[in-house]
């Protein structure tokens, strides 16, 4: 393809019939997606700096480019006719710019596409309290809190407000309507958007990510107000969820948050996503999946976090599992290579004996 004929248009609608998540583009290197995780070059010629700039630059308005000038970078949000919207930053490097776009999606796909537990459904389900959804990047927290926002949609008559950072799918209007605030373009941070949420009547609200004492406040103080609260936190089992809750918070306050969790925390949900050996599936869900029981409720408010794994591991006629089991199904099941998933295991060698089915740890005892 030679760069004559390259539109940005054009590079939109390639990155759509893809299915690419991401388009990338920089002075001496060719265009780039991110398909399935890996990015891959398009086939053409690198771009030259004009080429960068008579590409990029008439998509920002004066204001745009006079802040990309001043601070060296600009984000905004992006109608490609006919392809789809899009969240683009163009910034500078090198003394040239570069832009990545984040691909908005509309098609929300439902847990059954994403090959989430049956659970999810019930988590959808709750009116009031707080769920979290908990991973490192890249894990499709955001797709999984897009699929059980539609799902709320789908089933009930209520106010769904977002706020994001970047938004990530359009969400369609169903029984639900639905408010989506960007971070950066519909609000100039975090803190603005959550001082005003409870005031715009919600009764869902989703926090793209709570960060910080602020943010998990905010959210925490909003279920106890009678919302559900859907937010995200940066980690990677269940029990370091709650590590990481505390962690926000100075030690004279852990006692009272303690409380506010026994009575409003609904769900955490902890997820990593592995390669699929299926034809037709990319990647699937690894979970670990802690609901908010008697038992649950007695070890958080008695400060023994180190016993949750195990109550997790014992409450499977609950709904509840750890990755052992979830991976161990995927193996089972023939989504995922056993390397692959022990690899990706917490503990590889229970994985090894839940494969054949021996199974270690139960919530007996707990309570005692």
């Amino acid at each position: 393809m030679s760069n004559d004929t390259v539109s940005l248009h054009g590079l939109f609608k390639a990155a759509a019939r893809h299915s690419a998540s991401d388009l990338h583009i920089k002075v001496g290197k060719p265009p780039i997606l991110r398909i399935a995780g890996d990015l891959r070059n398009l086939e053409t010629k690198p771009f030259s700096r004009e080429e960068t700039e008579a590409l990029l630059m008439p998509m920002l308005s004066e204001d745009q480019k006079n802040h990309l000038a001043k601070l060296g970078g600009v984000d905004f949000a992006y109608s490609a006719p006919g392809v789809g919207r899009f969240r683009v930053n163009v910034f500078k490097q090198r003394g040239s710019i570069s832009m990545a776009a984040r691909r908005v999606l509309t098609d929300v796909p439902s847990f059954e596409e994403l090959h989430l537990p049956p659970v999810m459904s019930r988590l959808a389900g709750y009116r009031q309290g707080m769920v979290i959804v908990a991973g490192v990047t890249g894990s499709g927290k955001s797709t999984t809190l897009a699929a059980i926002l539609d799902d709320i949609s789908q089933r009930r008559r209520c106010h769904i407000l977002t706020i994001e950072d970047p938004i990530e799918y359009l969400l369609a209007d169903k029984l639900a309507f639905i408010n989506q605030r960007e971070v950066g373009i519909d609000t100039p941070s975090f803190k603005a958007a959550l001082k005003h949420m409870v005031r715009e009547d919600p009764d869902v609200i989703l926090i793209g990510e709570m960060r910080d004492e602020e943010t998990f406040s905010a959210g925490l103080a909003a279920a106890e107000t009678g919302h559900l609260v859907l937010g995200t936190l940066h980690s990677s089992t269940v029990a370091s969820t709650f590590s990481r809750i505390l962690d926000f918070f100075s030690a004279d306050q852990h006692e009272q948050i303690r409380q506010s969790l026994v009575f409003n925390l609904r769900s955490i949900v902890c997820q990593k996503l592995l390669p699929s050996i299926k034809d037709d599936v990319d990647v699937v869900p690894a979970t670990e999946v802690m609901l908010m029981t008697p038992i649950m409720q007695k070890l958080i408010r008695d400060r023994e976090d180190s016993k949750i794994s195990d109550a997790i591991r014992g409450s499977a006629e609950e709904g509840m599992h750890d990755f052992t089991e979830s991976i161990r199904g995927l193996v089972a099941g023939g989504f995922v290579e056993l390397n692959v998933g022990l690899e990706a295991a917490t503990n590889p060698e229970a994985l090894r004996m839940a494969l054949k089915g021996i199974k270690l740890g139960d919530s007996s005892g707990i309570l005692g």
